[in-house]
């Protein structure tokens, strides 16, 4: 406008102005002077207001009527040229502004009449257009002719014309409308008081409306007449009109002033009472027309569809739909409905075509989608259009593949000519490939069942750009490509989805970043927080109800057309980006239902790109059940059914895998084609981008991977990654290079999927974790009963998801390790199990590794839910799981060892729920576990762990598979013992601290604190629950187990025993000692006697332990040897407890039985325990202890035998001394000194159970049999050594019984026979006489009495008779060996045989008695040297007892099994005799001795005339010797005996005298050889004999003339036999002449010659008065027969004549005078 009124634009429209008024003049000079006036005039009048107005356009406006009055005069003429220059001014002065609404009126009338005129109608044209737009001033009528005026000119012939026409009215009715706008504009702060509507009348009074909008209103309603074809109201005047001009007419206004029928009701009712009813009555032709329906089937010919006509209605209807649907939801509903119905089959294909890309125009829509859903298909009764347009969409394209399209209603064929699958047969081979020869390039198509539909390339995504709904010029319908319906309407499809998706999800955010609260996936309204203020916050979420509610209806309503479209299309697909729009579709569908919570829809899409992913058919059991249930559901659409297609069978795409199906029996192989790969990778971005919205349907996605994978040959690596697998399955899986590059991404988009699960929230989680496990189990089902590789996609994917949200591990562990636990891990399949154990130990580690907040020190329950599920492994019995978890704990000891606390009894449960059963690398590993606990982590731990720990240890000791393991064990426990030893007092005090929280938990719930060996303090407990687990291990069935334990055990408590409370000692000796030794006794007592052949392998086993019997004996041994050291050393501390007495029964009672085993080294080993207890002193009286206790001063010498108590593998140096350990105990508990007779009372016990134990071992077996058990020397040796430390106890009260007892079991003792084996090594030689040591103890015990009774007291004396019994009965053992029951013995103890035969039949040999008769013997000549006098020994006759004891050996003599024995038994006569026989004839008078004479008169002549021979090889020296012994027996009688004869019997002396009689004879025997006489004459002892008969004869006055006779008469026979003698040798020596006599004759002589010699000699030596006459006589008459002698010839008998001779020289006196009769 400036530019128009500026001073140089007003001044250059006045000159033109002029200008145009002077050529106006000059052209009507000649034929129109009344136009020349007018003009001139003009000139005038507009250079007066030029000069008069200072405002000359306004002025101008004014007179615009005068000034223009030229120029419509001008147009008037008619003429060409003027009307030309009259129009150009008039519109000058337009485009100036300066016409007023009179002038403008007379502008349009003129115009009028040219155009009636056909003048200048362009011109016209231009100038109502002009006119029009440059003001406002054309109003009602004016406006109105100038529009028809328009309209009349569009319908002229002229073509251009009509066009121009067509432009300007379509400009007109803008201009008008644009009118309104501005008027609007206008008046928009003035809100005028709207009219009240009255009634309900048809038209609406437009009186209301202002004068622009009123024209419009007008010019819009007479529209609506035109096209309806009824006569206008306003236009008056129009001749002709044309419906499809009209409607484009309409569908411009609508289009472009959609304000003006909003804000105005008039006008809102124009669209609803004229618009709408005006297109749906145009629409009629089209919706009642069939294709193909023959038309003689109704009455009236059906109209047919106009293309023209039809497609712009449509156009309108967009129109009206798009911006007025709020005003006309019905109406809309049934456009909504017809445009459905245009799609159907039966429908014009052009129609079909403007129909879709109508639909299309809708599809991009999304807020208009929304509100039809809203309007409708969320209310009741209503149709569900929104739904109907999806499912219509779907049905159209199904119908486009079942039916060919046959492109247009025209005859051409469907296929061009140029496309090469113009036979159906090609369209199978190689669809839509142009030019089969090489370089052939793939058309973008669909093809279903053999319909091929190429994809055209319609619009840009997301812009519904139409063909044919523009083709206003065309009048036929036009030709479809091929496909171009198809590809609206997958367009629509596409729009549609990303349309509404892209909606709701960007309203979803808005709601989601609005509410503080995140909307969950479930359809519940967001829980509200208190900060916020309730009332906005429940309006927002009132609103949001109602917007979810929309969001829900609107993918309710379309998902299920939408599904079975794309599924179609995507099956249909051939072109790899109309897959990825389908996918992409079917991914956005599948993630908006997931975040509404809509499940089914969610899970339905998602099966369909499962499926998708999947080879065809593929038999996939949570697809097909998915499928089945929506196959179910058919959509109705108007009564149609559309049905889910399946996929068509025959694959239109590039194999590029072949590989097996993860089946129970895979049938041959299946193909992926690359489509396939292309919807796993969507499947993968689903998973990965959505998968919070997932849900249950992780079920469905998950499944499908594992297939995928599966067949791809992807395996599980380290921490559940998937790699290209080896060909596990054979060649069966092959991939394209293509594949084998796109592997890796695969691979690892789904590693990607599974590490984003760390942004998920926690429920779609636990569903991740859910469908992994039900996965898993189907994968288990079906590894079951074969051995095919299992498919471990699940079990790498659960360790994978677990890893990756380590930081809020505690929520998913549960469910993660409950299934890999109870289920996985147990699977037969070993493959599975592997994988599931490798699974769990990895999280395990990880889940200790792992930085958690707060640290897990801290979050003590957290560890222990972390290393739980290590325990529960322990529950499976498969070893490769049990390996891997052991592994798993040497792992987490090796790196986390430090840190386990509370969680070390889970560990330490790992390693102790090792069973027996379970192979040696299990157990080996476990062990390998402990020990390293055990070095380093002992200090680290709680210590209310050490006791699980000593359990552990305990229980692979007991393990039977691996011996070196279970004596390792032993080890570790001893070290553990050290380790208590060491740091005592930091447990004690830890351990007191626990165990006082403890009771006071207890006493908080009122229950009892229950703990073993309760009433011990817990540091006591500890060392218990240790010795407890030795005393397990010392009854084990492995000898060498068993002894290593008992040394442990042995060794611990006498080591560390002293850090025990005192109290506990009485635990320790009945719970762990007794106990330990009964289960011994136990086992020993039933072990088995069967021979073992070797130690397993090649060991070879030594005989002494080649039973169980044996094995156990040893055990027996060591634990008997340390329970009584224990005793001993432990005496102080034991002897205080109230019930050591007891203690002492019960351990003597278990050295009897151990002593009275059958068993040779147990029954030994039980005295030696029995000696070390009795080693034992009562306690000194005084507080200082001595350093070591005195040893007992009896010596008892050491066993000398076979075995020797094993000593302990280790000596342990502690400082122990007595005085220390009483050190030890605070004041209150110094040891109680027990008074003397509980002592007393201990040493009975123990002299009990020693005869016990005597009376049994020694008593003779009552049948024999090789079986026989008899006691060893060693063990009766030790047993009698006892004797002596017992007896220093018991001596006071030691009685006659007792001593008794005592003889019987020392008598027995010394019986018992050596087995033949052993004799060797216990029996001295022969040649020397040397006692065993038992007869060394016998003697020992003996001696100790002897001793005892010596210092004791008068009662304890008369024991000495009996001791004197006990060593006769063994002097008696010389000649008489002892019988041992009814055993047959070899006896090999005759000195005649020193060698010994070893293998003599006998399996018993009797000992060689002797030397030990004759060291008893010398023992009773010295007792009896003591005790002669004693009252005792006198009473009970010993002095006769010894000698009828000795009377055995003597009497046999050279019979006596030694010669020793009887040379001993004289020189112990002799002994006796010299100090008894004067106390015998003291005590003569009383009778005591009465009966000891005739025995010592037997003995005496049994020995001096033994009827035993002396051995042959006896030398004369020898004899010689001997008969010096007899000489002194004689020489005993002449000194001890005869001089004190008034003191003894007669009798005794009658039997002396006889005896010395026969002894001075020479009694020879005849079967002397002649060589031995000279030594067999014993011509000493005859020689003795015969003196002291002499001497006894003449030297005693005779007391009675009965003894003198005796001795007389002696000598008479003595020489009347020499007389004999000589006579008969003169009379031999005679007749024999040079022949010599037989040596035993000259003996003989020589001996009768010796007798007289010696008989002079005693003669001589006699007084002379006790000599008888007669006698000497007799021995003179010998003379001469001695002389008569002389002649014989043998030298000897000279010599012996010579000596008998020279004695008669005292006979030689001078003859006396005559004697008579002998008398002088």
């Amino acid at each position: 406008m400036a530019g128009t009124s500026s001073p140089e634009a007003v001044k250059k429209l006045l000159e033109n102005m002029q200008g145009d008024l002077r050529g106006l003049s000059l052209e009507c000079r000649k034929k129109f002077p009344p136009v020349k006036e007018a003009a001139e005039s003009g000139i005038i009048k507009v250079k007066t207001i030029a000069a008069r107005n200072t405002d000359i356009l306004a002025a101008l406006k004014e007179n615009s009527s005068e000034v223009v009055q030229p120029f419509l005069m001008g147009c008037g003429t008619k003429e060409p040229k003027i009307t030309q220059l009259c129009l150009a001014a008039i519109q000058r002065l337009m485009s100036h502004e300066v016409v007023s609404e009179a002038a403008a009126g007379n502008i349009i009338n003129m115009l009028w009449q040219l155009m009636e005129n056909s003048l200048e109608e362009l011109k016209l044209l231009q100038t109502v257009l002009v006119l029009l737009t440059t003001n406002t001033v054309v109003h009602d009528e004016a406006l109105s002719k100038a529009i028809v005026l328009c309209f009349r000119l569009h319908f002229t012939k002229d073509n251009i014309t009509n066009n121009t026409a067509a432009a300007t009215v379509r400009q007109v009715v803008t201009v008008v409308f644009e009118r309104v706008v501005a008027e609007d504009e206008r008046y928009k702060d003035i809100i005028d008081q709207p009219v009240a509507v009255q009634g309900n009348s048809n038209r609406r009074s437009v009186s209301t409306l202002k004068p622009c909008a009123k024209d419009a209103y007008m010019l819009f309603q007479d529209l609506c007449q035109l096209v309806n074809a009824d006569a206008p109201y306003w236009l008056v005047g129009m001749t002709e009109m044309t419906r499809t001009f009209g409607l484009e007419l309409l569908e411009s206004v609508l289009n472009d002033f959609p304000q003006v029928f909003l804000q105005h009701q008039e006008f809102s009712f124009l669209l609803k009472e004229r618009v709408c009813p005006l297109v749906i009555k145009l629409f009629s032709p089209n919706i009642k027309f069939r294709q193909g329906s023959s038309t003689s089937s109704s009455p009236a010919p059906v109209e047919k569809p106009y293309f023209p006509i039809c497609m712009r209605l449509l156009r309108v209807v967009s129109v009206l739909i798009k911006q007025f649907y709020s005003l006309l939801v019905t109406e809309c509903e049934i456009f909504l409905s017809l445009l459905v119905k245009f799609l159907d089959a039966d429908k014009p294909q052009w129609l079909r075509a403007v129909a879709v890309e109508s639909i299309h125009r809708l599809c991009v829509q999304p807020q208009l989608l929304r509100s039809f859903c809203q309007s409708y298909d969320m209310k009741q009764h209503s149709t569900k259009v929104f739904r109907d347009i999806v499912n219509a969409l779907g049905s159209f394209i199904q119908s486009l593949f079942l039916v060919p399209s046959t492109g247009n209603t025209s005859a051409t064929p469907n296929q061009t000519g140029s496309n090469a699958s113009g036979n159906t047969g090609s369209a199978q081979t190689n669809p839509g490939v142009l030019g089969m020869g090489g370089g052939a390039t793939v058309l973008p198509a669909f093809e279903y069942r053999g319909t091929w539909i190429p994809i055209l390339n319609v619009t840009v995504q997301g812009s519904a750009k139409a063909t044919y709904l523009e083709m206003l010029d065309k009048v036929e319908p036009p030709t479809i490509p091929e496909g171009y319906a198809m590809s609206v309407a997958f367009h629509c499809l596409l729009d549609l989805v990303r349309g509404i998706t892209t909606m709701i999800e960007g309203e979803l955010e808005d709601t989601e970043t609005v509410t503080p609260t995140t909307a969950e996936t479930t359809s519940l309204p967001p829980q509200s927080s208190e900060q916020q203020d309730l009332q906005s916050l429940s309006d927002q979420s009132e609103k949001e109800l109602v917007s979810r509610a929309v969001w829900e209806e609107m993918v309710n309503a379309c998902w299920c057309g939408l599904l079975a479209a794309l599924s179609l299309l995507l099956d249909a697909s051939t072109d790899e980006a109309a897959t990825e729009n389908i996918l992409k579709a079917e991914l956005t569908m599948a993630a908006l239902c997931g975040r509404l919570g809509l499940v089914t829809s969610r899970d339905a899409f998602i099966t369909a790109i499962c499926k998708g992913s999947l080879p065809p058919h593929y038999a996939l059991t949570v697809l097909n059940s998915t499928t089945a249930a929506l196959s179910s559901k058919s959509y109705s659409i108007q009564g149609q059914n559309v049905q889910m297609i399946s996929p068509s069978s025959e694959s239109h795409q590039q194999v590029v895998a072949v590989g097996q199906p993860l089946a129970l029996q895979p049938q041959g192989t299946v193909m992926l084609t690359s489509k396939n790969i292309q919807c796993m990778r969507t499947l993968l971005n689903l998973a990965h981008f959505h998968g919070a919205v997932l849900g249950t349907s992780w079920q469905l996605v998950l499944a499908t991977l594992q297939h995928l994978v599966w067949i791809l040959g992807l395996k599980p690596s380290v921490g559940g990654a998937l790699k290209p697998g080896r060909a596990v399955e054979g060649p069966s899986t092959v991939l394209t290079t293509a594949v084998m590059t796109d592997l890796p991404s695969i691979s690892s988009m789904i590693s990607k999927l599974f590490e984003n699960s760390q942004y998920l929230d926690d429920v779609s989680l636990h569903h991740l974790i859910n469908a992994l496990c039900s996965l898993s189990l189907e994968a288990m089902d079906m590894a079951y009963g074969n051995n095919k590789e299992p498919s471990l996609f699940a079990v790498a994917k659960l360790l994978e998801t677990g890893l990756v949200n380590m930081r809020r591990i505690e929520i998913l562990w549960r469910p993660l390790t409950g299934h890999l636990l109870e289920k996985v891990c147990q699977h037969p399949n070993s493959r599975m199990r592997e994988w599931g154990a490798e699974a769990l130990t990895s999280l395990i580690k990880a889940g200790l590794t792992f930085r958690h907040d707060p640290p897990l020190s801290q979050n003590q329950r957290l560890q222990l839910l972390l290393l739980n599920p290590l325990k529960e492994l322990s529950n499976i019995s498969h070893p490769d799981i049990r390996i891997k978890q052991l592994e798993c704990v040497l792992q987490i000891l090796q790196s986390q060892g430090d840190s386990l606390g509370p969680g070390w009894p889970l560990v330490l449960g790992v390693m102790g729920a090792i069973q027996s059963d379970q192979g040696e690398s299990l157990i080996r590993t476990a062990f390998q576990c402990l020990q390293l606990v055990v070095t380093d982590f002992l200090p680290t731990m709680p210590c209310t762990c050490l006791q699980i720990v000593v359990e552990v240890a305990g229980s692979f000791g007991l393990h039977n598979q691996e011996l070196n393991i279970s004596l390792t064990s032993i080890g570790l426990l001893w070290n553990i013992s050290d380790y208590f030893f060491q740091r005592g007092e930091i447990i004690e005090k830890e351990l007191n601290r626990e165990e006082a929280m403890l009771q006071k938990q207890a006493e908080e719930k009122g229950v009892m604190l229950n703990r073993p060996f309760h009433p011990a303090s817990p540091f006591d407990c500890l060392w218990l629950c240790l010795y407890a687990k030795l005393g397990e291990l010392c009854v084990d069935p492995r000898p060498a187990v068993r002894k290593s334990a008992g040394q442990t055990l042995f060794s611990t408590i006498g080591a560390h025993g002293t850090l025990l409370q005192h109290s506990t000692w009485h635990t320790v000796i009945w719970k762990v000692l007794f106990h330990l030794l009964d289960r011994v006794r136990e086992s020993s007592t039933t072990a088995d006697k069967e021979k073992i052949e070797s130690g397993g392998g090649n060991i070879l086993i030594h005989h002494s332990r080649d039973t169980a019997e044996k094995q156990w004996a040893e055990t027996w041994v060591l634990t008997l040897a340390g329970v009584a050291r224990i005793f001993n050393t432990r005496r102080y501390l034991l002897q205080p407890l109230g019930d050591f007495s007891q203690a002492w029964d019960v351990l003597l009672d278990h050295i009897q039985s151990a002593a009275l085993s059958k068993n040779n080294e147990v029954s030994l080993a039980a005295l030696k325990s029995f000696q070390e207890i009795l080693q034992i002193v009562s306690p000194v009286r005084d507080s200082e202890k001595p350093e070591t206790p005195p040893a007992i001063n009896v010596s008892v010498p050491l066993v000398v035998g076979t075995t020797t108590a094993t000593s302990l593998g280790r000596s342990f140096m502690r400082t122990d001394s007595i005085g220390e350990r009483i050190g030890r105990y605070n004041g209150s508990e110094l040891p109680v000194i027990t008074d003397e007779i509980e002592d007393l009372n201990l040493w009975w016990a123990a002299w009990n159970s020693w005869y016990r134990i005597g009376s049994e071992s020694t008593r003779p077996p009552i049948t024999c049999d090789k079986l026989t058990f008899i006691p060893s020397q060693p063990f009766l040796t030790a047993l009698i050594q006892i004797f002596p430390a017992l007896y220093q106890h018991i001596k006071t009260g030691f009685s006659m019984d007792d001593l008794q007892k005592l003889g019987v079991i020392l008598h027995g003792a010394v019986s018992v026979p050596i087995s033949s084996d052993a004799s060797p090594f216990i029996l001295p030689s022969y040649t020397e006489a040397v006692l065993t040591s038992l007869q060394e103890a016998v003697l020992t015990a003996l001696d100790v009495l002897q001793k005892a009774i010596c210092v004791g007291s008068e009662s304890m004396q008369i024991m000495y008779p009996a001791i004197f019994d006990q060593l006769l009965a063994f002097v008696e053992f010389s000649c008489k060996p002892p019988q041992y029951g009814q055993l047959e013995t070899k006896h090999i103890a005759n000195a005649k045989y020193n060698q010994i035969q070893l293998f003599a039949p006998a399996e018993w040999v009797a000992l060689n008695y002797v030397p030990f008769a004759e060291r008893s013997l010398e023992v009773v000549v010295d007792l009896y040297q003591k005790t002669a006098c004693h009252k005792a020994v006198v009473t009970e006759k010993v002095l006769q007892n010894i000698i009828k004891t000795l009377r055995i050996p003597l009497s046999l003599k050279y019979s006596c099994p030694s010669e020793s024995t009887w040379k001993l038994a004289v020189s112990s006569l002799l002994k006796v005799l010299s100090i008894g026989l004067p106390v015998a004839r003291q005590h003569a008078s009383s009778g005591k001795f009465d009966s000891m004479w005739p025995e010592l008169a037997n003995t005496f002549e049994d020995f001096l005339f033994t009827k035993s021979t002396p051995p042959d090889n006896l030398s004369i020296q020898e004899f010689q010797k001997n008969e010096s012994i007899d000489v002194e027996v004689v020489q005993l009688i002449s000194t001890e005996i005869l001089p004190y004869a008034n003191f003894i019997p007669k009798e005794f002396v009658g039997q002396i005298m006889t005896m010395l009689n026969k002894g001075s004879i020479h009694s020879q025997s005849s079967s002397f050889t002649e060589a031995e006489i000279d030594i067999r004459m014993r011509e000493e002892f005859s020689k003795v004999c015969f003196e002291t008969l002499l001497q006894f004869s003449f030297s005693n006055k005779v007391t009675t003339p009965q003894e003198g006779y005796i001795s007389r008469m002696a000598l008479s026979v003595l020489l009347k036999r020499s007389q004999d003698v000589l006579h008969r040798y003169i009379e031999d020596e005679r007749l024999s002449g040079k022949c010599p006599l037989p040596r035993q004759q000259v003996t003989e002589i020589i001996f009768v010659l010796k007798a007289v010699s010696t008989l002079i000699d005693s003669l001589k030596k006699t007084q002379p008065e006790n000599v008888d006459a007669s006698t000497w006589a007799q021995v003179i008459a010998l003379y001469p027969t001695l002389v008569e002698c002389i002649t014989c010839s043998s030298s000897e008998v000279c010599s012996a004549l010579k000596e008998a001779l020279v004695p008669f020289k005292d006979f030689m006196h001078p003859p006396a005078s005559k004697v008579q009769n002998g008398e002088s």
